[in-house]
C-alpha cells in the first residue's frame, strides 16, 4: 500500500498496513457487489429516480466511482447547474469583495495540511480550485459569505467530484438547502 491514500491524505507513520490489507481483502467483495448493483441501477444513464431502493443503496454506501454523480443528482445540484449555465464562471469573473478574499486566503494553507493535493508543491495544486469555489460561493450567497470551516467542506467536495463547478453547486446545495 502507498503512503498516500487515493484522496491524497498521507497515512500516519504507525499505520498498520497488515491489518488494513486483511480488512480490505474481505471488504473488497462487499464493495464490488455494491458497485455492480449501482452500475445496474444507473444502466449507463446519468440519472436516477428517487425510490426506496435508491434510498437503501445510498444508506449502504455509494461506490467511489458513482459518488459525485449521485450526490449531484440527489442533492439537486445537478439540476441547479444545468438551469444556470455559465453562472459559476460569471461569479469568478466579477468584482471581488476584498474582505471575503482575505478571509479565504487566510484559511488556504490550513486546509488539509496532510493532503498532498492541497500543498503548493502539488501539480496541480488544489488550493487554486478551492479558492475559486469559496470566492464564487461567497459572492453567490452574500448572506453567508465565507465562514471558517467551509474550506474543509469545499475541499472534500473537490476531492470527490474532481470538478470545480460541481463542487460549487454541491456546496450551494449543502449550505443553501440541505443544512438549514
Amino acid at each position: 500500500f502507498c503512503r498516500v491514500d487515493p484522496y491524497g491524505f498521507e497515512r500516519p507513520e504507525d499505520f498498520d498496513y497488515a491489518s488494513y490489507e486483511a480488512f480490505f481483502s474481505r471488504y473488497l467483495v462487499v464493495l464490488t457487489r455494491r458497485a455492480i448493483k449501482w452500475s445496474k441501477l444507473l444502466k449507463g444513464n446519468n440519472s436516477i429516480q428517487k425510490s426506496l431502493k435508491v434510498k437503501r443503496y445510498i444508506r449502504k454506501g455509494i461506490p467511489n466511482e458513482h459518488r459525485a454523480l449521485i450526490w449531484m443528482i440527489v442533492s439537486g445540484a445537478q439540476t441547479n447547474m444545468e438551469q444556470n449555465p455559465g453562472y459559476y464562471h460569471k461569479l469568478l469573473e466579477g468584482e471581488k469583495n476584498d474582505k471575503l478574499v482575505e478571509a479565504i486566503k487566510t484559511d488556504m494553507n490550513r486546509t488539509f495540511p496532510d493532503n498532498v493535493k492541497f500543498r503548493k508543491t502539488a501539480d496541480p495544486c488544489l488550493q487554486h480550485t478551492l479558492y475559486n469555489v469559496l470566492v464564487a460561493y461567497g459572492h453567490h450567497n452574500k448572506a453567508v459569505g465565507y465562514c471558517q470551516g467551509m474550506n474543509f467542506i469545499a475541499g472534500y467536495l473537490i476531492l470527490i467530484t474532481k470538478n470545480e463547478e460541481e463542487s460549487f453547486w454541491l456546496l450551494d446545495a449543502l449550505i443553501g438547502r440541505i443544512l438549514p
